[in-house]
């Protein structure tokens, strides 16, 4: 953990940004907690949730490339501060479906907090490299994941203690107040030249904007680079079946092993223990090895990840299979922080934005689909079945990377450097002391 602490105490920039996504992903959870809760006590239909999935699901994917074209275009810092003011404003009014006792508002407002979302999350992956030096970048993607990962676990818990002890009203504030404080650290970033937009001025104010070519020029960009696509398309292998794990979640713990809520906490829990293992060694070998090793363990990550969901979904006893998901979690989070590492790395500066936002609207749009086919399922087939299923689904995506990496598919991108873009890194990696 030194190497957190470190880039903590001399990154100032970071800091900022780490400590508004601590409060603000806390935020989130209470948010998700409380919704999902309250739209049972109004509804008292599973199918309510699946609503609420969908109306997070379906603008984050319509609204993702349109958000990565204006990161590319715009100052990157103050589109994420404009993503984090609308979001308070709107996470305040989910209160009106307290008053209120109308479903279809908690619909309304879940789909327009994802509308702003994208703006910011695919924001924040565009301008890490600009505020972490290169030495600090592979530590900075490794603790921001990590934090993602701790504030699900504690976030999820405190949200359910609180929305239970002290009404949904609360979560909903503190939400609200979590997105004010974020806007209010990103907006403390700065740099010695006076933005965070990309280095490349191909995009910017002063042109014409053509969303839908731009768009495409990101896309082609994607498709040159093989490296680049190759984790895109991972991504979209693993959440074939990892939606899917969303959805089990819950069917395991209450139709399977008869845990009711208790077990579906201690599920969550492992499972996130199991992710904060992985991030941490993620980030120790992340520093340390090749470009051909980090293939082949981004491989074997893949497989045991899928393999470990199988044999969780088959586990007689309550205990080995809280052991399995916790290996499927730590396998998955070495891969995942290893693969946005090298996004981070080898992406241009201008096409920050469209790529990381066309990787999370591919991720979102095979992941709802993903919920659907295991809901859907869930009525017909056993459910130790679609885990399986789930598990081969997340684990299949192993060989397309082993294929393509050893038929020679996916060689070492070279690193160029921009000189704006190295001056930013500089002013911006603000040391304190």
């Amino acid at each position: 953990m030194s190497d957190f602490t470190r880039l903590l105490a001399r990154n100032r920039n970071y800091r900022w940004t780490w400590m508004g996504q601590i409060v603000s992903e806390m935020g989130d959870h209470f948010n998700n907690v409380a919704v999902l809760s309250l739209a049972m006590d109004e509804t008292h239909s599973g199918t309510a949730i699946a609503a609420i999935m969908l109306s997070r699901a379906i603008p984050a994917i319509v609204v993702g490339p349109f958000a990565g074209v204006l990161l590319d275009r715009f100052d990157r810092r103050r589109i994420m501060i404009a993503s984090d003011l609308v979001r308070g404003f709107l996470a305040l009014a989910f209160i009106l479906a307290i008053r209120y006792h109308h479903a279809w508002l908690l619909y309304l407002l879940s789909a327009l907090l994802m509308i702003a979302s994208p703006f910011f999350t695919s924001g924040r992956s565009a301008i890490l490299p600009a505020i972490a030096t290169d030495t600090e970048l592979h530590t900075a993607n490794s603790l921001t994941q990590t934090t993602g990962w701790m504030t699900l676990a504690i976030g999820a818990f405190f949200g359910g203690t609180t929305a239970a002890r002290f009404g949904y009203e609360i979560a909903f504030v503190f939400n609200s107040l979590s997105f004010f404080f974020s806007a209010f650290c990103i907006g403390n970033l700065r740099s010695d030249v006076g933005h965070f937009r990309a280095a490349d001025r191909n995009l910017n104010e002063t042109k014409v904007a053509r969303p839908w070519h731009e768009y495409r020029e990101g896309l082609g960009y994607m498709l040159r680079s093989p490296l680049i696509l190759g984790i895109g398309l991972i991504s979209v292998g693993w959440a074939s079946g990892g939606g899917a794990a969303q959805v089990l979640f819950t069917l395991f713990s209450e139709m399977v092993f008869k845990r009711g809520a208790q077990g579906l906490g201690e599920l969550w829990g492992t499972a996130g223990v199991g992710l904060l293992i992985g991030g941490a060694i993620g980030n120790r070998i992340g520093k340390r090895v090749r470009f051909d090793n980090y293939k082949r363990v981004v491989f074997f990550c893949y497989l045991l990840h899928g393999g470990a969901y199988v044999v969780f979904s088959q586990m007689p006893s309550w205990r080995l299979a809280l052991l399995f998901m916790g290996l499927s979690r730590a396998s998955v989070a070495v891969s995942s922080v290893l693969n946005w590492s090298k996004l981070l790395k080898h992406v241009e500066d201008r096409f920050r934005g469209r790529v990381f936002s066309t990787i999370e609207t591919m991720n979102w749009s095979t992941m709802m689909l993903s919920m659907m086919a295991a809901g859907i399922a869930s009525q017909y087939v056993a459910i130790r079945l679609i885990g399986a299923v789930s598990g081969v689904l997340s684990s299949s995506t192993a060989i397309f990377w082993g294929w393509a990496n050893w038929s020679g598919r996916l060689p070492e991108p070279s690193v160029t450097e921009d000189p704006e873009n190295v001056e930013v890194h500089t002013s911006s990696a603000v040391v304190d002391g």
